[in-house]
């Protein structure tokens, strides 16, 4: 398989069993060991490449561990930290990796629970941990653009120089498109005077910030708006074989609730959008196009009938590298159909309609 297909075989794997996953040794058995073995490359039953348990006095601090560390020709290169699946990732947990990265050769360390992969290096200051990771990865939103840079750790690429090279720019963009999202969801006053500054000569008075705010706002949604509906016309300008009318356009409030109000963890794509279009298109063939929503969730992309998540009409899972096209029987089982174009879900329009007729009534 190639790499970006065991990453997702995994991510799979990890959407499935996540809720079940309790404790901090059933998530390093059912996550964290593949992670390393299937995705990275390196055999967790040799201790030549991997040592569980790593123990390396630091100071006063005498018998402290480390879950893993990698090795190669005999050096720490990769120090892994796991914590329990369910619970939340944060910089307090990695303690250890503080005290540990300073005294190895390490210049890679993980904190992870086995769903969330968060990477650290030494940018900041020479043997020492950054408090801020370089890379995250989520196995349930994979970034498919970081999927190179996680390659380049596995053992059969191994380039420690690139990717440290890169950490900067990776540790930024992430940064810049984290605060990007949060000022189109809830504009700072920054943002807001950054702006009005460039449309409005007058002096940013309360009153004017007051005004600015609200269209601010607007103008924020009615460009993502406009964003995906080019892409739309772009995809779909040429009728598919089951589509013979217009297009249901799409309106502020949908793309303002996919992209602004939903979870901060869930990126919603414009090509999750395009593919929620085209089944809606499908779908209103059986009902009226306000009956057919959208819900987006880390794992999939659902549409639904009457925003009713009893009520699936289909589930579209593009975050990894093959995009699929989910249906569900009368007893909710789903097939995925691989697509590589999103014209191609034009070829389940039948599935579509059994299934919006399936709850229509």
């Amino acid at each position: 398989m190639e790499f970006a297909e065991r990453l997702e075989s995994l991510a799979a794997k990890v959407r499935n069993q996540a809720t079940a996953i309790g404790t901090e040794e059933a998530t390093k058995n059912a996550f964290v060991m593949p992670f390393i073995s299937t995705i990275l490359g390196y055999d967790v039953f040799d201790p030549l490449e991997v040592v569980p348990e790593f123990t390396a006095d630091v100071g006063t601090k005498k018998g402290e561990k480390v879950d893993y560390a990698i090795m190669r020709d005999g050096e720490v290169q990769i120090l892994i930290e796991c914590k329990p699946s369910m619970g939340a990732l944060k910089i307090e947990h990695a303690s250890q990796l503080f005290r540990y990265f300073s005294v190895t050769n390490a210049r890679i360390a993980v904190l992870t629970n086995g769903v969330q992969w968060h990477f650290y290096t030494d940018l900041d200051a020479p043997n020492r941990m950054d408090p801020k990771p370089f890379l995250v990865l989520d196995l349930l939103d994979i970034d498919e653009t970081l999927i190179a840079e996680i390659q380049k750790l596995s053992k059969e690429s191994f380039d420690l120089e690139s990717i440290i090279s890169a950490a900067e720019e990776l540790k930024y963009i992430g940064a810049l498109k984290r605060e990007i999202a949060a000022q189109f969801r809830e504009p700072s006053d920054e943002w807001i005077k950054f702006f009005t500054a460039r449309v409005y000569e007058g002096a940013f008075t309360q009153k004017v910030r007051q005004q600015f705010t609200s269209l601010v706002g607007k103008a924020s949604q009615q460009f993502l708006t406009e964003r995906v509906n080019d892409r739309l016309k772009a995809a779909l300008g040429v009728s598919g074989p089951s589509h013979t009318g217009e297009l249901p356009p799409t309106t502020s409030a949908e793309v303002a609730e996919a992209d602004l109000d939903r979870d901060t963890e869930i990126e919603t794509t414009l090509e999750e959008l395009e593919g929620y279009q085209i089944v809606k298109a499908i779908a209103c063939g059986e009902v009226k196009p306000q009956r057919v929503t959208q819900r987006d969730a880390k794992s999939y992309f659902a549409v639904l009938l009457d925003d009713n998540n009893r009520k699936p009409i289909a589930r579209l899972h593009f975050n990894g590298k093959q995009k699929y096209l989910g249906l569900l029987d009368d007893d909710k089982v789903e097939t995925r159909h691989p697509i590589d174009d999103l014209d191609e879900i034009y070829s389940h329009a039948e599935g579509i309609r059994e299934a919006v007729s399936r709850y229509k009534d």
